[in-house]
């Protein structure tokens, strides 16, 4: 019988290049049990058979790509967790984590014959189902959203899911090119990312090398050969260093396991990329890890070294004084030892090594028997606070494609740290500015910040924050809201989410002031006493829970002023005014040095729509033109009258109304002429993120011509060597026409973000 290990899964490759598989042997029921009486002698025998004759029965004759048995999938992800010694409820969640999601089995069902405890595992591991969701993206982004929620109700999830994901990659050649490749990115975005905030680095390596062997099979293999030849080259130097170091540290009185190792593939090519070096100038490609007993000899180790060897300046690092994120606690150096060559060495207690390699599910070890596994790493684990609270933040309230751009965001940065005035150490991602900097210290922070000091000087925000910087932030109340723009220069989730939160806030905010306006003259002209008090009595009738929310939906035009009017007053009766019409002549307006024609706003004086703002001297020969950014049908719209140059019209949303917001005079309650049934195209601006790469132009025209945009004008700015901003002008039918075309693009490989711009 082959034993249940990392090697199970035995692929080979014919000369006819499609990947035949070696069929491994189905784990049985004994042997499962063995495996995980091995590390906890009090195991529920009962449970684990009942659990495995369930989940066989339940996939019956179901078989995977490669036309092995269904049931064979489970059984290995959970021979994977037992690697991992981890409790008897997460071994049976593993065997039934596919039942709901594929089989006719239910929730109820699992809760019925296993308890609730690992129904909610279960539940937590099933995909979400017929999502009405634009984009594979956006589906993607949900079911992610729904994975982490139920992490951070119990970590045991996210073991189960990466050991799954990490046997789907193994298996992956079986699949159809294109989902391959689906999975692999997906697998090198999020999963092995997690996988490294969790501490759990030898299944990220692993992750990552599958994933980066699917994704650019040419790079994998030299890289990977390039290796194995030097590895075969520096044998025996390998073993000089191992033996030298041994009898170094014991001639001190330290007894220590030495161990050389090479770097896996994608970390050299991810290195080589990084810093735009060849293979040949990397000098820190082989590392040696040396296991002492205590803390106290982790440092005696370092002095031995560092007095037998040259220190390479800059290389060491201190992660047993300042440990990472995810609890990772070892010293690092790198000296010049035998034969003039780099030597890159780890120092860690064998505790600290055994956390370095199976990260948060070390905690869930047994112990003393005191708690279960998950309980005892909600207590232990740094990691797991962290990821629950980076849930937290990222739950509250953005859409699909934030939510999943926060997530990449959080996972994928290494760190840089930094410290308050007083001395509180911040952990930020690289490339961090002391605004991502301000809202680690706290949201109300970041939103008020107007300038910082590092290390005692004035320096701009944009500033790329260094290990050990201290950093001051300025801040105001004048400051309301954080500018727009902070949100393409912070690289923190936290941050962005923060910032688009208030920028959200402040649309709100602007929409409730011109609905209260609106509603206050409406009251003016009709000669009748308007109160807050009155309107709170009224909120039933107009299915709002507060004032603002009714001022804001007259503000976006979702509701009319007389409709507030009549449920104050329910004999209120309108009045009916003529309209008067406002439209430009084919001479009057424009769009940067572009005129247009046979646009129509109407001015009401009096309508069902609301009252005018009362301004004198508007005729026809007005000029009217568009502010920079366009307006669209759909769009709520206001007019901004400006002495000796005409009448602007702005999408509400719009920062530049910020403006004008102590000259409520000059606003016009102006409304698009649904009248016309002559359609025609308006001004639009989008400004687009792309992957720097031969096509991508092509690409994001052909998606706006295939659906009937028209391209006015396009600025590209190359922000990276791999992304490129495209401005992008065009005109579109109205916001449905504008939000397809972004729901399209957003959908495109070579597209990282799209957004649109109104200011």
């Amino acid at each position: 019988m082959v034993a249940l290990d990392p090697g199970l899964s035995v692929t080979l490759q014919p000369a006819d290049g499609k990947q035949k598989s070696a069929k491994p042997a189905i784990l049985r029921q004994y042997e499962l049990v063995d495996r995980v009486r091995r590390y906890n002698p009090n195991t529920d025998e009962a449970l684990l058979n009942r659990a495995y004759v369930y989940a066989m029965v339940a996939h019956g004759t179901q078989t995977r790509a490669s036309g092995d048995p269904y049931f064979s999938h489970p059984l290995e992800v959970a021979a994977i967790l037992t690697d991992l010694k981890l409790d008897d409820a997460t071994i049976v969640a593993a065997l039934l984590h596919d039942t709901i999601e594929d089989t006719a089995t239910t929730r109820a069902e699992i809760d019925q014959i296993f308890g609730s405890d690992i129904g909610a595992l279960v539940e937590g591991l099933t995909k979400l189902k017929r999502l009405d969701l634009v984009s594979k993206q956006a589906a993607q982004a949900e079911n992610l959203r729904k994975l982490l929620l139920a992490i951070a109700s119990d970590v045991r999830v996210l073991l189960v899911k990466l050991a799954d994901r990490l046997h789907n990659m193994r298996t992956i050649g079986f699949m159809r090119p294109e989902a391959r490749r689906r999975i692999a990115q997906e697998t090198i975005d999020i999963y092995a990312p997690l996988a490294g905030r969790m501490g759990m680095h030898e299944l990220r390596e692993e992750l990552e090398d599958l994933s980066f062997r699917e994704l650019n099979p040419e790079a994998y293999n030299v890289t990977a050969q390039r290796l194995g030849a030097l590895a075969l080259r520096n044998e025996d130097w390998i073993a000089e260093i191992e033996q030298e170091l041994v009898s170094k540290l014991a001639e001190s009185g330290i007894r220590a396991e030495v161990s050389g190792r090479k770097k896996r593939p994608y970390s050299i090519w991810r290195k080589m990329e990084r810093k735009s070096v060849g293979f040949e100038q990397l000098s820190d490609i082989f590392g040696f890890r040396v296991l002492v007993g205590s803390v106290e000899q982790c440092y005696r180790t370092l002095g031995v070294v560092h007095t037998a060897w040259p220190v390479v300046p800059g290389r060491f690092k201190d992660y047993i004084s300042t440990p990472k994120q995810n609890d990772y606690r070892s010293l690092h150096t790198t000296v010049i030892g035998p034969g003039q060559q780099r030597v890159e060495l780890q120092i860690r207690t064998h505790g600290m090594h055994q956390l370095a390699e199976y990260g948060i599910a070390a905690h869930a070890l047994y112990k003393d028997g005191q708690g279960t596994p998950s309980e005892m790493l909600t207590r232990e684990s740094n990691a797991y606070a962290w990821l629950r609270r980076t849930i937290a933040m990222l739950s509250e309230g953005s859409n699909p494609e934030e939510f999943l751009e926060h997530t990449k965001l959080e996972l994928f940065h290494d760190q840089v740290f930094c410290f308050t005035p007083k001395g509180k150490l911040i952990a930020l991602p690289r490339k961090a500015t002391p605004i991502d900097f301000a809202y680690a210290v706290h949201t109300d922070v970041g939103n008020t910040t107007v300038g910082c000091k590092i290390n005692g000087k004035a320096s701009p925000l944009i500033s790329e924050l260094q290990n050990g910087d201290e950093v001051e932030i300025v801040t105001s109340d004048a400051q309301k809201a954080p500018p727009m723009a902070w949100d393409s220069i912070v690289v923190t989730g936290k941050a962005r989410a923060a910032i688009r939160r208030a920028t959200r806030t402040a649309v709100r905010q602007q929409y409730t002031g011109l609905g209260r306006r609106i509603v206050e003259r409406l009251f003016t002209r009709a000669k009748i006493e308007y109160s807050d008090d009155k309107l709170q009595g009224a909120l039933p009738r107009l299915a709002r829970s507060s004032i603002d929310e009714v001022m804001a939906a007259v503000g976006r035009g979702e509701m009319k002023g007389s409709d507030v009017a009549r449920a104050m007053y329910p004999d209120y009766k309108e009045e009916r005014a003529a309209k008067r019409v406002l439209r430009n002549k084919p001479e009057s307006g424009w769009f940067g040095l572009r005129r247009f024609k046979a646009v129509k706003f109407k001015v009401p004086s009096y309508s069902d729509d609301g009252p005018a703002l009362p301004i004198r001297g508007i005729n026809s020969d007005l000029p009217v033109r568009f502010a920079e950014g366009g307006a669209v049908p759909g769009d709520r719209i206001v007019g901004i009258l400006t002495p000796g140059e005409g009448i602007t019209i702005h999408p509400i949303q719009s920062s530049a109304l910020q403006e004008y917001e102590d000259v409520p005079e000059h606003w016009l309650d102006v409304r698009w002429d649904d009248e016309s049934d002559n359609p025609q195209r308006f001004p639009a601006r989008i400004l687009v993120q792309s992957v720097n790469e031969p096509g991508t132009l092509a690409q994001i025209a052909q998606v706006i011509a295939e659906h009937d945009g028209n391209i006015d004008n396009v600025r590209m700015t190359r922000r990276s060597p791999d992304f490129t901003e495209i401005l992008i002008d065009m005109e579109v039918y109205d916001l449905k026409h504008l939000n397809s075309i972004i729901a399209q693009l957003r959908a495109k490989p070579v597209v990282a973000k799209v957004e649109r711009v109104t200011a």
